[in-house]
């Protein structure tokens, strides 16, 4: 039996990065994963920082990292709104290993008893980096280098 195809739209602020038909779609939601296929009741949703995977009506998988934003489903159509989202084609392997190695370096000063840290590495800026925005680097870090493992399209 055919799989009923739907609409899909991957959209980033500076970009959209996919439109096309898909019979299958999984997403990071704030709770956890959840899937969505043809006829999907409607839904709107957060998205934290992880992998999108969606199977085109012609059988092939496409993998994103994405590190947050809203899904919406309804009237049998899919659009993400992501904060920022790759290809797993696209993630420049040796840049998200060393993203990793900083947020870890940075976590591991906060550990220290600092409340904070100044950037020290030549990143942007120089206000001062709080937990939480090393550990949101952390989970960026970790998802664009397990996205970019995965089997290309």
């Amino acid at each position: 039996m055919a799989e009923t195809p739907f609409t899909f739209r991957l959209v980033t602020p500076q970009r959209l990065l996919l439109e096309t038909e898909v019979v299958s779609l999984q997403a990071p939601g704030s709770e956890g994963y959840l899937g969505v296929l043809a006829h999907h009741a409607p839904l709107i949703t957060m998205l934290r920082a992880g992998r999108l995977e969606v199977r085109t009506a012609e059988g092939r998988t496409i993998r994103f990292a994405v590190t947050g934003g809203f899904l919406e489903v309804s009237r049998n159509r899919a659009t993400v709104l992501a904060d920022a989202a790759e290809r797993a084609k696209e993630i420049d392997r040796s840049r998200a290993e060393a993203a990793l190695l900083r947020a870890e370096k940075r976590l591991r000063h906060l550990q220290g008893g600092a409340e904070s840290i100044r950037h020290s590495e030549g990143a942007e800026g120089d206000g001062p980096i709080d937990r939480d925005r090393a550990l949101r680097a952390l989970e960026r870090a970790k998802t664009r280098l397990s996205v970019s493992g995965t089997e290309r399209e």
